[in-house]
């Protein structure tokens, strides 16, 4: 009898691996918080990579339907000066590795791929804890367990499966987002719309910026960078959006008004996201009957990469689960054996890109690296 996997988690890497072992037609349960797929929103647009995300898609059957979901001109990219002033501009041609997809398109397409009930809605889960010989209980907030004879963590950065492997715990890097968002910013705000152009805009300077992305129906969706203690943060009333948008505007002081009307002139209050990694070259020693993937394994500074390497991780491990059939360990050995070096790699590369970005050389540091000079 193949071995029932169960996986905390509805986010892209779990899903991704329910939807590969359906394919091989293993069993799987997937437990996620969440009341319902719409109970929060997604996020924005994900770049798809063709050597991490592509490749999962294609394990996991669904690339064509991924190709129907990419926004046209996304991979359009851009870096201005403070001043507004066109630092560089390459267009979207359509021969890009990297097309551009809505997060919460991507996601739908991933549960409307798997039968459905495969995932438990509101299953928040409250502890996890070993029965030996590779099995464990996991206990949900709302009443009830399961015991689980694969347990996965696909539970993002506060894993409550990691503490099995790892006492490895997130810590902030020193800097923070505050997400904001601008729609219909062709008519209401067309100089911010021109400014933004049609993909991403990075407005980097030494310890702060302003990175935007175009989105569907012409949405601006930012995420302003400061370096700044947590405490910088917690001094500011995030429950009073007016005192938020003052103090974050006030860091940008004297820069052009089409650039911090996108913190100014936000549709939804903003929104603060700290920034916190494990170590780059995190790993565990082998536990039987449990592992991890995405963010619960090896969460990074965004660059990029998080979402595209937590399909690899599912579309990898479900893969090995499938070729490894009646041998569990063998199937996590070999699954691991991949994961590490890659996520250290790509973990080391996600802090050289966040210097490039917000360190002594921005922007002169990221326009080299967007010309392959750097």
């Amino acid at each position: 009898m193949d071995t029932h996997v169960t996986i905390i988690g509805a986010g892209l890497g779990g899903l991704t691996l329910a939807r590969v072992l359906h394919v091989h037609g293993l069993p799987v349960t997937v437990y996620e918080a969440e009341a319902s797929p719409t109970a929060r929103g997604q996020g924005g647009m994900l770049d798809i990579h063709d050597d991490t995300g592509q490749p999962a898609l294609r394990v996991a059957g669904l690339f064509e339907r991924f190709r129907e979901l990419v926004v046209p001109g996304g991979e359009a990219t851009r870096v201005l000066d403070r001043d507004g002033a066109v630092l560089f501009d390459e267009p979207d041609d359509g021969t890009g590795g990297r097309p551009e997809v809505q997060r919460g398109e991507l996601r739908g397409m991933l549960l409307d791929s798997l039968p459905e009930g495969t995932v438990r809605w509101g299953h928040k889960v409250s502890g996890v804890r070993s029965l030996g010989g590779g099995r464990h209980e996991v206990v949900f907030a709302g009443g009830g367990a399961v015991v689980a004879d694969l347990l996965v963590g696909a539970d993002g950065a506060w894993s409550r499966v990691r503490p099995l492997l790892s006492g490895a715990v997130p810590e902030y890097v020193g800097t923070s987002f505050v997400e904001t968002y601008l729609f219909d910013g062709d008519t209401r705000h067309p100089a911010t719309a021109k400014a933004v152009g049609g993909g991403a805009l990075f407005a980097v300077a030494p310890g702060k910026g302003i990175q935007a992305h175009r989105e569907s129906g012409g949405t601006l969706h930012t995420y302003v960078a400061l370096r700044r203690p947590l405490e910088w943060f917690a001094a500011v009333d995030f429950a009073d959006p007016a005192a938020v948008v003052a103090r974050v505007a006030g860091e940008f002081d004297g820069w052009a008004p089409e650039l911090t009307a996108l913190i100014t002139e936000g549709d939804t209050p903003p929104v603060l996201r700290p920034l916190h990694v494990l170590p780059d070259g995190h790993r565990w020693e082998r536990v039987p009957g449990v592992t991890l993937v995405g963010d619960a394994g090896h969460v990074m500074i965004p660059s990029g990469e998080g979402a595209n390497l937590a399909m690899l991780d599912g579309a990898e491990l479900g893969a090995a689960l499938a070729a490894h059939p009646g041998d569990v360990e063998a199937a996590l050995a070999d699954y691991e054996r991949s994961l590490f070096p890659r996520s250290a790699a790509a973990a080391v590369d996600a802090g050289r890109i966040h210097d490039l970005c917000f360190g002594a050389e921005a922007p002169r540091g990221l326009i080299a690296m967007f010309t392959g000079q750097g």
